[in-house]
């Protein structure tokens, strides 16, 4: 027995990185899961690498979680197909960082888009489902950034955005049986921390040896360790809990 056998999740932007984790985390324990990603394609691929679930499969599915009409076409898709829904974690992100001198409107406009309008959008559309069930779990995910950090004043300014929404959620829905919650990840060894090595000028073994020499812990974290708190907050043994934010950074947060 899994401890999602019989639900039916949705994981955005997780053709790759942190949502393609933490899809397979609930693919292992039971779930069938429904990977969103703007390239169908890649969403499909990463579906079928989920495996066979007993209950139906998985699937794959286009979607710009910034665009209110394929959001609704994309939920109405995995409910029919799937057989319901119970879970959503709101992972899509992109990041276009600069200063604030050099930040163009569409840097700003970009993030702002897919993180907070998306979560908005797909959480606005999931909960329907789940507040007719009685029954739902949602897990946004923000970032230490939503705590500043030089360059991103977009992508702080989003993932502050999604601790409020959180918390704002977690006091609407809760009466109808939905709990709310946000993961804040610290340094995670994904293609996009990869990127930001290149664009500054550093090897990838190089700046993660800084990351991880910044934290406590004296690791950089890994896709799987949003993964395991992702599960939990969706499982039925975090039905007490809503609303909250949990920094995942190794204590980088402490220091």
């Amino acid at each position: 027995m899994g401890r999602f056998d019989g639900r039916v999740a949705i994981v955005t932007g997780a053709a790759r990185g942190i949502g393609f984790a933490t899809a397979q985390r609930f693919a292992e324990e039971g779930a069938r899961v429904a990977i969103l990603d703007l390239d169908e394609g890649q969403a499909a691929e990463a579906a079928v690498k989920l495996g066979s679930a007993d209950q139906g499969g998985h699937l794959g599915v286009g979607c710009d979680v910034g665009d209110s009409a394929s959001v609704e076409a994309a939920v109405t898709r995995v409910v029919e197909e799937l057989g319901g829904l119970h879970i959503l974690v709101n992972n899509a992100g992109v990041t276009r960082d600069n200063l604030l001198f050099k930040m163009s409107e569409d840097d700003w406009d970009t993030v702002m888009n897919v993180h907070l309008r998306g979560a908005f959008l797909m959480s606005r559309a999931a909960q329907r489902v789940f507040v007719a069930q009685k029954y739902g779990k949602i897990v946004n995910l923000s970032s230490v950034s939503a705590l500043g950090n030089r360059g991103q004043a977009n992508y702080a300014a989003a993932k502050m955005g999604i601790q409020g929404f959180t918390r704002t959620l977690g006091i609407e829905l809760g009466p109808y049986g939905v709990n709310v919650n946000a993961i804040a990840p610290g340094f995670i060894a994904t293609d996009m921390t990869d990127a930001t090595a290149a664009r500054v000028g550093m090897s990838v073994e190089d700046f993660r040896a800084a990351a991880a020499d910044g934290n406590p812990v004296k690791r950089v974290g890994l896709p799987e360790d949003i993964a395991a708190v992702a599960a939990f907050f969706c499982s039925d043994e975090a039905s007490y809990v809503t609303g909250q934010v949990l920094y995942v950074d190794g204590g980088a947060t402490l220091v």
